[in-house]
């Protein structure tokens, strides 16, 4: 039986969570939706949040609190999820998809600005596989920052968590995420300024956009046992790391002085072919996938030519399985393959 990609790290306490949820017919939005967001911020060091039914509604409310005139234009990654183009303009806004660092796989300060030259007036940030970008320089573009965390919840600059960078924050809660509910998403401020203005959405949401507390349970104790996952998956990533030096091909490296990233998962940036390196994977029944087969460049692909740093990542950037529940005898195979990759 082949080794997957993704596999969502539910132990007894999270199916425990639910059960009680289940067992005391509160599924709807509610008590343990609070505690979530109570554990959010006391987690990562946001003021307040509120949490909904997907990333896309988290994100459509962000764009309503920033008060941006209909038809402003938004600066995305090319490598963000193809659903952050998709919300943006269903909102209503124009998007303007940038290029990537072939280093980090995340947007630079250079290329932000030529966005804003063009006309961008907002970031919407996605830290893409648990990566950290310059904040200090993009904070000095003066424009307002959304950062989507989804893949890097628990990374840190010095002492300050991200999420706590931006104007406002997006924490995913989907099945591939660091965390997950199952669904759903977390919308948080770390400014109490910022805050203040989520805080007159969140209480004017409908409750069929607020995230129910069957998932909120789930996403409660996935975040209580965040620290204790990030610790195994570093684990393996030192173990991949050191197999993986003895090849030809290498990974992402953090660009950015005492910034600890976090663990998602475990990209290969290839020197060769994709196909001959899943091929090589599927014989010794581990499952590799394409780091960003759903992204907005894969999706969107007519819009991307000027993207060329981010259609070689797209082309040439593979997922390597590493989460919690893999276990070592696993991981230590998975470590060979990485070894004697074509």
């Amino acid at each position: 039986m082949a080794i997957e990609t993704f596999s969502p790290t539910i132990r007894r306490k999270e199916m425990d969570a639910v059960l009680t949820c289940m067992v005391e017919e509160k599924l709807g939005p509610g008590e343990l939706n609070g505690r979530l967001i109570q554990q959010v911020k006391e987690s990562f060091g946001f003021s307040g949040g509120f949490a909904v039914r997907s990333p896309a509604i988290a994100l459509k409310y962000a764009l309503r609190a920033l008060g941006l005139e209909a038809g402003s234009s938004v600066m995305i990654s090319a490598l963000a999820p193809a659903w952050q183009y998709t919300a943006v303009t269903e909102s209503g806004f124009n998007c303007i998809i940038l290029d990537v660092s072939n280093e980090t796989g995340l947007i630079i300060p250079e290329t932000a600005e030529k966005g804003i030259k063009d006309g961008g007036r907002v970031l919407l940030l996605h830290e893409t596989l648990g990566q950290l970008p310059n904040f200090s320089a993009l904070n000095e573009l003066g424009v307002p920052i959304i950062e989507d965390i989804s893949q890097n919840a628990g990374a840190v600059i010095g002492d300050k968590s991200a999420g706590t960078f931006g104007t406002f924050a997006i924490l995913g809660l989907e099945e591939r995420d660091i965390l997950t509910a199952g669904g759903g998403a977390v919308l948080a401020a770390a400014q109490n300024r910022n805050w203040s203005v989520l805080r007159k959405l969140a209480e004017q949401a409908p409750s069929t956009d607020l995230l129910p507390d069957i998932n909120a349970a789930l996403g409660y104790v996935q975040l209580k046992e965040l620290a204790r996952n990030e610790q195994i998956r570093k684990e393996i990533y030192e173990m991949y790391i050191r197999a993986l030096m003895q090849g030809r091909h290498k990974t992402y490296s953090s660009q950015i002085e005492y910034a600890v990233p976090a663990v998602y998962s475990f990209p290969v940036i290839l020197s060769g072919s994709f196909k001959d390196v899943k091929q090589y994977a599927a014989k010794k029944d581990i499952a590799v996938q394409p780091a960003y087969e759903h992204a907005v460049i894969s999706v969107f692909n007519d819009l991307c030519s000027h993207c060329t740093q981010a259609n070689s990542l797209f082309l040439r950037c593979a997922l390597f399985p590493l989460y919690p529940r893999l276990g070592s005898a696993k991981a230590q195979k998975i470590a060979k393959v990485l070894a004697t990759l074509p």
